[in-house]
């Protein structure tokens, strides 16, 4: 009932919305819906701090974990790699191999690396 008009023959809130929304679609492109995307998203970073986006990222992760199941990561994984290799070249891989590596190292010790040092040794010794 919410989509008829009331009492007074007025349109519901609903059916103006609805009607509102679908004349602005055929109106504006792809450009005008990303630059205001683009606005609101400056807006709302401006009224939130990292945390709020850490806990709506958080959100949105474990609805989608949900929802979808293995193929459905390997599909979206294999399509970013994809894409990313198509946009980037050698120099790029080297850059953020060299900040992985930075980042990991860190993190662990001499001992981490002798430990998975002895695990690529003893991996790469059996297929000889």
């Amino acid at each position: 009932m919410a989509n008829r008009k009331n009492d007074d023959h007025k349109m519901s809130r609903e059916e103006a919305g609805r009607k509102g929304g679908e004349t602005t679609s055929k109106e504006h492109d792809k450009e005008f819906y990303q630059e205001i995307g683009q606005k609101g998203g400056n807006a709302t970073s401006k009224d939130h701090d990292k945390d709020f986006y850490q806990e709506i990222g958080q959100k949105g992760g474990e609805t989608t974990s949900k929802e979808h199941g293995k193929d459905f990561y390997q599909d979206i994984g294999q399509k970013g790699g994809e894409t990313t290799a198509k946009e980037h070249d050698k120099e790029f891989y080297q850059e953020i191999g060299e900040k992985g590596g930075k980042a990991t190292s860190k993190e662990h010790g001499k001992d981490f690396y002798k430990e998975i040092g002895k695990k690529g040794g003893n991996s790469s010794g059996s297929n000889r």
